[in-house]
């Protein structure tokens, strides 16, 4: 994303990123969508909306005034709105001891936050509101697949979710000043090759292996997994030579060891 926007504003970054994603998965999407009805057809795109096209414009415009550190540590909101979402609208119950671990995963994040010397630098609130609505939308899309999308495929989810949202994501690029953009430019290039690669790596494979484990693990666990975005998001700081002492380091135990709780009583993903 902070390659991408070099050269692309936020809303051609969100949607060259749904759009690539999409049409890497067209053939997918054309092979399988004639198997499900509209009913499972809007189902499927609702969750493209809510668990890709809104979270990808959301990060973008926050990208925009917040460093990527603290946008990892606001993703890992995701799971305590997952259950809250699961609570409040789809009757989901959830075991005592995943709660406990979630928490404990989410207290090693704060932690992260407040003993890495650089992370609150520059920080904008309304861009941190942008995330934490972004993580609502993981809230109630994983809530979605698990109520309504088990006996579905997971490669079939993601491909006519990516391949349905590319639509309104082409309406929102060409609403932008894209087609007068300077393709001749190297910064520009550079941006859609990146903006691309976050598509197709970031969206359209990420997307297959998150439903993958939202069936397989459940939706707790499944979005527990945002808590290791900030351990990635200060490896890449250690390869770029930023500070990441022993407090960082004992964070992330923490954030493992509350991940490790969540999953050590295995459940069935119909009950939590």
């Amino acid at each position: 994303m902070k390659e991408g926007l070099i050269g692309l504003s936020s809303l051609q970054v969100a949607s060259i990123r749904i759009i690539s994603s999409g049409l890497v998965l067209l053939p997918l999407a054309i092979r399988h969508i004639r198997k499900y009805t509209l009913r499972q057809i809007g189902l499927i795109f609702i969750s493209g909306l809510l668990g890709s096209v809104i979270p990808a414009i959301l990060f973008c415009e926050a990208e925009t005034g917040l460093d990527s550190s603290t946008a990892g540590v606001l993703n890992s909101l995701t799971p305590i709105f997952v259950i809250i979402v699961g609570a409040l609208f789809f009757q989901a119950r959830v075991a005592a001891i995943k709660i406990l671990g979630m928490l404990l995963a989410f207290a090693g994040s704060l932690l992260l936050y407040y003993v890495h010397p650089n992370i609150s630098s520059g920080n904008n609130v309304f861009n941190m509101l942008l995330i934490v609505i972004a993580t609502i939308c993981y809230g109630f899309n994983v809530n979605l697949v698990q109520r309504y999308m088990l006996g579905i495929p997971s490669l079939h989810i993601a491909a006519i979710a990516l391949a349905t949202c590319a639509i309104p994501s082409t309406i929102v690029l060409l609403s932008t000043n894209f087609t007068a953009l300077p393709l001749d430019s190297t910064e520009v290039l550079w941006s859609l090759f990146y903006t691309a690669i976050l598509g197709i790596v970031g969206t359209a494979l990420a997307s297959i292996l998150f439903y993958v484990l939202i069936k397989r693990a459940g939706m707790v666990f499944a979005s527990m997994v945002t808590y290791g975005i900030p351990i990635i998001a200060f490896g890449w700081g250690i390869l770029y030579g930023e500070q990441v002492g022993w407090k960082e380091a004992g964070c992330m135990v923490i954030i493992l060891a509350g991940v490790y709780i969540c999953n050590a009583k295995k459940t069935q993903p119909s009950k939590i």
